[in-house]
């Protein structure tokens, strides 16, 4: 009997490992043979701890497990209350388009068997068997943008290093997910982390690197724990060292763990604290492409990024291309969380709309009450109104509407959020999370937290004064800390001025 359950964190903070010994404790006292898998999550996080058991259909979901349910997964499974079905055939999963996230929740994640079995490192084998230049150029043709928020063509990003003549070049994973409803990175490398290993080597062949880096931060002791027997692993199977699968090209890497700093997911505070030196931004120019780590030429990609690189390479850039609209191309990993029924990881192409996203997908609020906003982007994005759900999920559509993708974390609100709290927050977060080099984040964050202190106690003059604030934060700021925490702020005083009005009226 097989049964598959993940170790991802989430999971385990609802009792998956308490489950997982029930599980062996059941199958003992049944003298049954149990193969148990702890695997990645599927993404369906209201499901969790989700209990796959394999059958001569298929594997049949069972979820939210509790310990209570444990003993009917040895008896008939159709009669088993929490059973969902085959797991491939929820909706969930069916309405997805999984390239980048095609084996985490399917596979043994530390398993290289498994890995294999399932198409890995046929990405790397076919990058081997090409130039580095013609690497470099796959990648630009497939139209991939950083998905850590930026969307820099990775492509562009890594001609400008491999261009770049340096007797040492690095691969750096920027592995530091700090924005709030954001979770890709983190069940990526939990549950899949032989695609990131592979996608840096296929970087590290293209631009003439031979050493990586992955800079996780310790808020995530599962992701660096997994990662850590992934890169042992692949070492001791030569995919990693001094002869990548017996090519005689050389790279290796290492997990490094950062302090848990907001402000370190920029790429140049990442970078020195990598170095060892406190985590402030550094001045631009000079690129990192070109002085990055150590002064040298250093490719800085997301864990997305860098993952969906042998999807790319084992499909083809012209395929992958194949999704998505405009200039967002391929597919992105939706976080929905916050205030809605069903929050999870969705993959799927650019180009759906937040109705679609919220209402569809996510089946509305948790609450049962009307969704009021929701913020796109992490801490520093946009708060959207309804009125907006009818915009596509893309880059350049975003930034029309005065907002950001970002790292695709999507909070739902229902109608019984503050709106005036929510910009107080974005500003005091600026403050706590900002390095302090810059004069619009160490100062312009703390008085713009004092000026909506002003706006709640009916100061309407204090309005104005905001959104010149807000002005000079966007065009003066180092860093995307600084220059995009107008966009929460501005959104909730431009689309919700109702929870701005009763202190307007107070004040007259």
């Amino acid at each position: 009997m097989k049964i598959y359950l993940p170790r991802d964190a989430a999971a385990r903070a609802l009792d998956a490992d308490a489950i997982a010994a029930a599980i062996l404790s059941e199958a003992t006292r049944r003298g049954v043979a149990v193969d148990l898998v702890r695997n990645g999550s599927r993404g369906m996080v209201w499901l969790e701890p989700l209990a796959e058991v394999v059958t001569a259909s298929g594997r049949i979901a069972f979820g939210p497990m509790t310990l209570a349910d444990v003993p009917g997964l040895f008896g008939d499974l159709a009669q088993h209350p929490k059973a969902l079905g085959l797991t491939d055939d929820l909706p969930w999963m069916k309405a997805q388009t999984r390239l980048t996230f095609a084996r985490v929740g399917v596979i043994d994640p530390l398993s290289l068997d498994d890995y294999r079995a399932h198409g890995g490192l046929t990405g790397l084998r076919k990058a081997m068997s090409m130039t580095p230049a013609a690497v470099v150029e796959e990648v630009i043709a497939s139209g991939l943008r950083g998905r850590g928020g930026a969307g820099f063509p990775t492509g562009i990003k890594w001609k400008t290093v491999a261009g770049a003549a340096a007797d040492r070049k690095y691969i750096v994973c920027n592995a530091d997910e700090g924005d709030s409803g954001t979770f890709a990175d983190r069940m990526l490398m939990e549950g899949d982390p032989f695609t990131l290993i592979e996608g840096m080597i296929i970087a590290g062949l293209a631009v003439s690197a031979t050493k990586g880096f992955v800079y996780l931060r310790s808020e995530y002791p599962d992701a660096i724990e997994v990662m850590t027997q992934a890169v042992h692993i692949a070492r001791a199977a030569g995919i990693l060292g001094p002869s990548v699968l017996g090519s005689g090209i050389t790279f290796d890497m290492e997990i490094r763990t950062g302090a848990g700093a907001y402000v370190c997911g920029e790429e140049t505070s990442l970078l020195n604290s990598l170095e060892g030196k406190r985590g402030v931004v550094r001045a631009k120019p000079p690129l990192p492409a070109l002085q990055g780590f150590l002064g040298k030429p250093t490719v800085v990609n997301n864990v997305i990024s860098l993952a969906t690189i042998p999807a790319i390479f084992e499909m083809g850039a012209a395929f992958y291309k194949g999704f998505g609209l405009g200039r967002s191309l391929g597919t992105i990993p939706l976080q929905i969380a916050g205030n809605v029924a069903r929050g999870g990881l969705f993959e799927c192409a650019f180009g759906l709309t937040l109705h679609q996203i919220i209402d569809d997908i996510a089946g509305g609020t948790a609450t049962g009450r009307p969704v009021k906003a929701v913020q796109v982007g992490g801490p520093l994005g946009a708060y959207f109104p309804r009125s907006k759900f009818d915009l596509p999920f893309g880059y350049e559509e975003y930034a029309s509407a005065d907002g950001l993708i970002g790292h695709a974390g999507v909070v739902v609100f229902d109608d019984s959020v503050d709106m005036l709290k929510q910009a107080r927050f974005a500003m005091e977060f600026c403050a706590i999370e900002s390095c302090g080099k810059c004069t619009p984040c160490r100062i312009g964050a703390v008085r713009g937290a004092e000026t909506i202190d002003r706006i709640a106690r009916g100061d309407v003059a204090a309005i104005p004064l905001l959104t010149d604030l807000c002005q000079t934060m966007k065009a003066g700021s180092l860093c995307a800390l600084g220059g995009f925490t107008p966009y929460p702020v501005m959104s909730a005083l431009t689309h919700f001025p109702d929870d701005f009005a009763p202190m307007r009226e107070a004040a007259e």
